[in-house]
């Protein structure tokens, strides 16, 4: 045992109080949102104190919104265009990835300048319009999931964590008779698990939240996401209640907060499978020097 000193001591209690709060801070606005969510909307827009318990209890958010049975539908879209996309997304961004990591590819530096110069550039709303047009995926599932099949900047970090996997494991398995394929998929991708599972999430967390692309190239109904449909309800929700058409039950904010949390607390429930990741280190002890 470490007898500690007064100052250890003391730093360890500041930086353990200053954790709490910081913890505080930023699980309160995610608290605040689950407690309107299922308060009365009429002592909700009364309360002029912190929110730390619900004021008063009903459910008639939520009811609002699955009663909607196109909810469901958008719901499975969402589901298909995440595992999908996020799926097209990884392998597209590794391929890439690892041959541009490759330091004996031939202008190596003037195809990595390409895909970083569409990081600061881009061209506009219509020319992408017509392009995905051209390319027929107007009203097609696929105009969310190919225009955005690799991200620049998730493309640069997986790079970078291709170039951190030691040269020696590909030149030993390219002795063995391992093509690049071989390479990429069995040692290079294995082992660059972490890296790989939080740009996973990057994807997946994008194509959650994505609703503009649908509302601009997505025609039919069945074909929507759910954050489509979640801002339609919460739209005529808001334009009702400037009508006057609604009950004052309807028309509280409690509806916004049921919304977020109906859209939010899937996709929080990846993390804790994924958090682990963040900070494994798998290449320790890899390479023997």
């Amino acid at each position: 045992m470490i007898k500690r000193s007064m100052g250890e001591k003391a730093y360890g209690l500041c930086n353990g109080a200053i954790l709490v709060l910081l913890a505080l801070v930023t699980l309160y606005p995610f608290l605040y949102v689950v407690f309107a969510s299922v308060s009365d909307p009429v002592k909700l827009l009364g309360n002029t104190n912190m929110l730390l318990w619900p004021a008063g209890f009903t459910l008639n958010a939520y009811k609002k919104v699955f009663s909607n049975a196109a909810i469901y539908t958008g719901y499975m879209n969402t589901i298909f265009y995440v595992v999908a996309g996020t799926s097209i997304n990884i392998v597209a961004t590794c391929m890439a990835a690892y041959v541009l990591s490759r330091k004996q590819l031939k202008l190596r530096r003037f195809f990595t300048l390409l895909f970083i110069f569409t990081m600061y550039f881009n061209g506009g709303l219509i020319p992408n319009y017509l392009l995905i047009k051209d390319l027929g995926m107007i009203n097609s599932r696929l105009a969310l999931i190919i225009p955005g099949a690799v991200s620049t900047f998730n493309l640069m970090i997986m790079i970078t964590g291709f170039e951190g996997i030691p040269q020696a494991l590909e030149e030993s398995a390219r002795i063995d008779g391992a093509n690049d394929w071989v390479i990429l998929f069995k040692i290079i991708m294995p082992l660059a698990k972490p890296t790989i599972m939080v740009i996973m999430l990057y994807y997946a967390v994008g194509h959650w939240n994505s609703w503009f692309n649908a509302m601009i190239y997505i025609r039919d109904a069945d074909k929507m996401p759910l954050q489509m449909f979640l801002r339609d309800i919460l739209t005529r929700s808001q334009l009702g209640a400037m009508a006057g058409q609604m009950e004052v039950e309807d028309v509280g904010q409690t509806i916004k907060y049921a919304t977020i949390i109906v859209s939010t607390v899937p996709i929080l429930c990846v993390y804790p499978f994924i958090q682990k990741h963040f900070v494994k280190g798998v290449m320790v002890g890899a390479v023997k020097e």
